[in-house]
């Protein structure tokens, strides 16, 4: 282990935000622990600040750090772990498929895309399915068939289309998603930006019709809840209003459904809640039980068939390893109830907060399914960076997000006892910075 050790922490650490935080939590870390994170600031690129802690291990809801230590997972991977962690079926999925056949290329037909293909078309109620790797392709990928649409279907001149995306939206790392930032943090220096992108206020219907009218619109692409900004929910008939919109101004509606999909909010998709049905979706994370960057897009044949053979592809998209995967994680959806399950618990957990938490620290519970996010406004003693850390020592894991935010979800697999347990150590921890 000797090996692992620095002489000297990098500098360049004592940049980032809650340092102090950090710096008083260090004590409380193993050897071991230190020279892990050392390590990763040593070799690694210094573009996440986590939460210090070592993980080695994952089961259903928990996971442990090298140390031994055990703690509940309230994050699962940004919503890829909804079946939780190290979920059998589909570990044996992918263990099964590994060894026959994992990758071919899309220069071949292989035997298992069709059986995903079919499968997940038929869940969701698409006539087709256009599967990549990561949420960021998937959200590249309903832009591409966007623009496509509009030369060829809605008739817009050629590099005129338009496409609307909400204030505050979060989709990803690329270029494009960066040109459809708000957030500094996310779009500044990387410029010249994507044309033809244009933002709205979120849950602003006005805004949005006028945005709508011009006609070389093409497609609005928002989250049905944003995750990434703190899980904002919209006003019930936002995204019904949405709907209708669209189809009056001949866009298409494009739903990010990454992280509010696959019944991380108590439905199988969020636009459920208000059967608004979208022209594309776009799914990821849960896709793989969080074992494989999988992604997908789902359109009907008027959107999907504008798109030709060697117009958009992927090495790995749709490979036997990715497809059996993705059937074994969608199966476990179903058949676990895990929606259901998310609703029941969600209702529970932000009914208890709301009860219990001193609003004098937090002043916010908000959210659908176990899709939540509470506000801890920042002051001169602690912020929400500050609360993580105390969660971690009390054994739960979640992370901050603007600021001023913690966001809670769960594995989907949480029974009642678990999750009154985790809403014990929240409404703890809390509460002690009063």
């Amino acid at each position: 282990m000797s090996r692992f050790l620095l002489k000297k922490r990098l500098t360049c650490i004592k940049n980032f935000s809650c340092n102090h935080s950090v710096m008083t939590n260090r004590s409380k870390r193993s050897t071991f622990t230190e020279a892990i994170i050392e390590r990763e600031e040593k070799y690694g690129a210094l573009n996440y600040a986590p939460i210090p802690v070592a993980l080695c291990r994952g089961k259903g809801a928990y996971v442990w750090d090298v140390d031994g230590r055990r703690y509940y997972d309230f994050l699962s991977g940004y919503s890829a772990l909804n079946q939780g962690h190290c979920h059998p079926k589909i570990i044996d999925a992918l263990k099964t498929q590994a060894d026959i056949l994992t990758l071919t290329s899309r220069a071949f037909f292989s035997n298992v895309l069709g059986e995903f293909e079919e499968y997940a078309s038929k869940l969701f109620g698409y006539d087709r399915v256009l599967p990549m790797n990561s949420g960021a392709e998937g959200g590249e990928t309903a832009c591409k068939l966007a623009r496509k649409w509009a030369y060829k279907v809605k008739g817009i001149p050629e590099n005129q289309a338009r496409i609307i995306f909400a204030e505050n939206n979060f989709w990803g790392r690329t270029l494009s998603a960066c040109s459809s930032s708000t957030d500094p943090d996310c779009k500044n220096d990387y410029g010249p930006y994507m044309p033809g992108f244009y933002i709205v206020p979120y849950n602003d219907i006005s805004a949005l019709e006028e945005k709508l009218k011009h006609p070389h619109t093409c497609a609005f692409m928002v989250e049905p809840i944003q995750g990434e900004a703190g899980v904002i929910v919209p006003d019930f008939g936002y995204l019904k209003k949405v709907r209708e919109l669209c189809t009056k101004y001949n866009v298409l509606w494009i739903a990010d459904e990454v992280q509010t999909g696959l019944c991380r909010t108590g439905k199988l998709l969020c636009v459920q809640y208000e059967d608004a049905r979208p022209d594309i979706v776009v799914l990821g994370k849960a896709l793989s039980g969080g074992t494989m960057p999988i992604s997908a897009v789902l359109a009907d044949d008027e959107v999907m068939l504008t798109i030709k053979p060697g117009q958009h592809g992927s090495t790995f998209g749709g490979n036997p390893l990715a497809s059996k995967v993705a059937i074994a994680s969608l199966e476990v959806l179903i058949e676990e109830k895990l929606a259901e399950n998310s609703m029941k618990l969600g209702n529970i957990f932000r009914n208890e907060l709301s009860a219990k938490l001193n609003p004098k620290v937090a002043t916010i519970v908000r959210g659908k399914g176990l899709l939540n996010a509470v506000v801890i406004p920042k002051t001169k003693d602690y912020n929400a960076y500050d609360v993580c850390l105390r969660l971690r020592d009390n054994g739960l894991l979640a992370k901050p997000t603007h600021g001023d935010i913690i966001r809670f979800s769960p594995p989907l697999i949480l029974n009642e006892e678990q999750i009154s347990e985790g809403i014990e150590t929240i409404v703890k921890t809390v509460n002690s910075f009063a």
